[in-house]
Order: structure tokens, then sequence, then C-alpha cells
């Protein structure tokens, strides 16, 4: 017998004060000692104000691990009685082994319990929401915690990339940014974490009960587009970082995150929410009038039009007053996103009862893509 789910508490954890555009580069630090020439265009692009890292000024380090950050989203969401599951995902835990979540479970310091992790990048939130919910409706979990966090600063300080100017600095005399499609991502990504509470009873003065989660790819038709850990071939494949010597991990950059622009650009709206919402709406029946808001997770502002325009072309044009998201304040945070958008909009009052919430989690690794239907009660 299955049984309803519900989010009955939400949080979010944002570290240290909020970076604005102007301090970015003093805060990461700059590549081979030069300014980056492509950051004012990509903010100028992206719509991004102020989002938060997790290092410490004085000192340009990271202050706090991943898991730290998981913990800390885990504990805001206060008392919450004994957890049977802990479900967590993120693009780039702390080390490859072991998993996430066990190193999660360690800094919580909790009792013996069910630890899944889920990799992939943004939509590795949405898997581990995914199975919490699964968890809680077979009734293999009285309370459930999903949760998703992003350290994505680990990767962004400017020393990470010193490697490669050194190796390239002839190159380098005459363009002083490294290859556009790793820089422009130190101007996209920041930290953060947010973590919800699963249970099979409504509480409080509001709940959001989990109708239902769709997870899609388009592997099976498009290479990789964002990857980390790999260099990519001519013809499309990855180079894995396990067949490069330790030299060449930091001469290619081979540990940094990079991402084809180009192919994001022709793909990402067609292969991430035109086809794979129409295909769900027939299937699940959604309408536009039963959308009360919708929760979209992209990178930058720059896409806000592009999936307004995939949104009318599948019949689903819900109008932009019943959008919510808080990018341009609290900046990417990748699978953390669409946790700490879902969290702000919980508590601030504007969701009423009867209401059905659609979240649109887009990844661009291969092209993945995940879909929330909540419904407030």
């Amino acid at each position: 017998m299955t049984s309803e789910v519900f989010i009955t508490r939400t949080a979010a954890f944002l570290p240290f004060d909020p970076v604005g555009n102007d301090e970015m580069e003093s805060v990461l630090g700059m590549v081979g000692g030069k300014p980056s020439r492509a950051r004012r265009m990509i903010l100028r692009s992206n719509g991004i104000q102020t989002r938060h890292y997790a290092i410490d000024r004085a000192t340009g380090k990271n202050a706090l691990s991943n898991a730290q950050l998981s913990a800390a989203a885990i504990r805001a969401l206060g008392e919450v009685g004994p957890v049977d599951c802990l479900s967590v995902g993120t693009s780039m835990p702390d080390q490859l082994m072991p998993n996430h979540a066990v190193m999660v479970h360690g800094e919580l310091g909790w009792p013996r319990l069910e630890a899944v992790a889920f990799a992939g990048i943004c939509v590795a939130g949405a898997a581990a929401l995914k199975h919490a919910w699964l968890s809680v409706k077979a009734g293999e979990a009285q309370r459930a915690i999903a949760c998703a966090s992003e350290l994505a600063s680990s990767g962004l300080r400017g020393e990470f990339f010193q490697p490669e100017t050194d190796y390239q600095i002839a190159a380098l005399e005459n363009c002083p940014q490294i290859a556009f499609e790793k820089d422009f991502l130190r101007w996209m990504l920041s930290d953060g974490a947010g973590a919800m509470l699963l249970e099979s009873t409504p509480r409080g003065p509001l709940s959001l009960r989990i109708e239902w989660i769709d997870l899609s790819s388009a592997a099976h038709e498009l290479p990789a587009c964002m990857y980390m850990g790999a260099d990519k071939n001519p013809d499309g494949s990855l180079h894995s970082w396990r067949n490069a010597t330790h030299a060449e991990w930091g001469e290619r950059s081979m540990l940094a995150v990079k991402q084809d622009v180009k192919q994001l650009n022709e793909h990402v709206i067609r292969a991430t929410l035109s086809e794979p919402l129409a295909l769900i709406a027939a299937k699940r029946g959604l309408k536009v009038e039963d959308i009360g808001w919708f929760l979209p997770h992209i990178s930058s502002m720059y896409f806000a039009e592009p999936v307004a325009a995939g949104m009318r072309e599948i019949g689903l044009d819900v109008p932009r007053e019943r959008w919510f998201t808080n990018l341009t304040r609290c900046g990417n945070t990748g699978s953390a996103s669409p946790y700490i958008m879902l969290d702000e909009l919980f508590r601030s009052g504007r969701i009423e009862k009867g209401q059905r919430i659609l979240m649109y989690i887009p990844e661009s690794g291969r092209f993945s893509s995940g879909f929330v239907l909540l419904q407030a009660v």
C-alpha cells in the first residue's frame, strides 16, 4: 500500500556574506595575475547580482566542505525527530570515495540510517528528492530528508587554473583568459545547500504534497556538454582523467568544470524542456491552468525568454507573474538551486492552499531534466 508524501519543512544555507559582481575576482582570485576579459560580458548576460562562496576572504581558501554545507542546511530544518532515510545529491563531492551521503551523515552524527548519494549535475538534487519521496511513499521510511549542495568555488579559485596558464603562457600573452568554455563558468556558479523534510502526514500551516517526479535523459542522441574530470576528444567523446598522466591533469585543466556553450545554446531548451515536458504533460494530463507557480532552475537570466518560448510551444504558457526564481540574488548553485528557490517561496506566505507548483530542473551534462509537481495543502 502506498501513501501520500508531503514536504513539511524546507531550509537553505548560503555561506558567508553575499559577493557582488565587482568583488568576485578579488574573492576567487585572478588567473595568471590578469583580470578576465570575459567576466563583465558574462555577468551582463546572466543577470546575477550577488552570490555566496564558502571562501575565507582572509586566506582565499575554502572554509567549509561540501558535506558541511549539506549538514548546515539539514540542521536549519530544526528538530526533525528520528529520520530513516538521508538522500543527498551533489555534482562535486569532496572526494571520489566514500560517497557524499555518508560524509554528510558523519557530519550530522545522527544514529544509524539509510544514506544514499546521487551523482550527476543539477538533476542530482531532483534524483535525491525522488528517492526520498519513493521511500516514504512505499512505507519504507516514516521520515526522509532530501538534500542537495554544491561547493563550486573549490574549483573556481584562480590558483586552480594556474597550471594551465603556466603551460600555455606563450598563447596567453595575446589572450590572458583561459578557454572561454572553462572561464565563463567561473562567473556562473556559486555555493549553497538546501534540504527538505518528507513525511506521510502534512503538518503546520503549509505542507506540499508531492504529486509526481519525472526524470528524463537525452543522452541517447546528444554527446556530453558539461563535464569535469575529462577533456573532450574531436569526435565529441570524453577523454577521462583516469587515462591521463598527472601532468596532463594540470596542463589540460582536467579537473575544472567545462561546458560547450555552442552545444548548450543549440539544444538545451528542446532536449531538457519542450520535448520531455510535452510527453509528461500528455501522460499526466497537465494543463497550464493547473500551474499556480512555475519554478525554473535556469543558470542565467539569458535563458528566461527561451524557456518561456519553449513553454508556449507546448501549450504551457505560464504567465511571468506566476514564475519564481531567486537566481539574481542567490546565484546558480546547481543541484541546490531548486531547493533554495522552493525554500524562499515556501517561507514567503505567497503559496495559497490548492495551488500547484511545477519545478523544472535541467542539466546540460548530457541534457537531462527533472520535473516535480507539488500541491499546497
